[in-house]
């Protein structure tokens, strides 16, 4: 007998429907698609399966960045208050080590740094700082959020470095919260 071990990206699975309730022209997505316009004329819900995504409305990863986990999402659009064009969408990998991220209060890492290895509701609470503007993710799969407590608009950071927002078309972002992507959101 023969064993055939899957991959990570065998595991995850999140399908568009064009209409609410799961309804209509639908397209399945199973990794990274930079754009999602030539198999979908909009999106009003969503199904994901295994895995989590990140959705954005704008081609190759640009624009609003929405969290999907495992779930059904009926009529997501609205109750998120999307519009209703999804155009490019992520797989964000599992991952099981050590988290760690490096904030900066001003760009090109200048200004106050803090290191941080788990999530912060708040950095004006917690670090007395107004703003970050640049960060370096050593280690695991980050959510940046606009206000504290984990709400407004919110953007997706792998390992890497990230010099400005402002560049990465997030200008006038002020990011005052951070949550960690682990095990518990898939």
């Amino acid at each position: 007998m023969q064993f055939r071990w899957k991959t990570a990206t065998t595991f995850v699975k999140v399908v568009f429907y064009e209409d609410r309730n799961f309804q209509g022209r639908s397209y399945e997505c199973m990794g990274d698609c930079p754009d999602m316009s030539s198999y979908l004329s909009r999106c009003h819900s969503c199904r994901v399966e295994r895995g989590c995504f990140m959705v954005y409305d704008r081609t190759n990863y640009m624009g609003n960045q929405y969290f999907l986990r495992r779930g059904e999402y009926a009529d997501y659009m609205s109750m998120m208050s999307m519009s209703d064009t999804i155009r490019s969408c992520r797989m964000i990998p599992m991952y099981r080590g050590n988290y760690r991220m490096r904030i900066y209060e001003r760009e090109n890492f200048g200004g106050q740094m803090y290191e941080m290895m788990d999530d912060c509701d708040n950095i004006m609470d917690r670090y007395r700082m107004s703003n970050c503007m640049s960060c370096n993710v050593m280690d695991g799969h980050w959510l940046m959020y606009e206000q504290p407590h984990y709400r407004g608009r919110m953007m997706y950071m792998r390992p890497g470095e990230y010099r400005s927002f402002m560049n990465m078309g997030m200008s006038g972002m002020n990011f005052m919260s951070m949550r960690r992507i682990t095990d518990s959101c898939y």
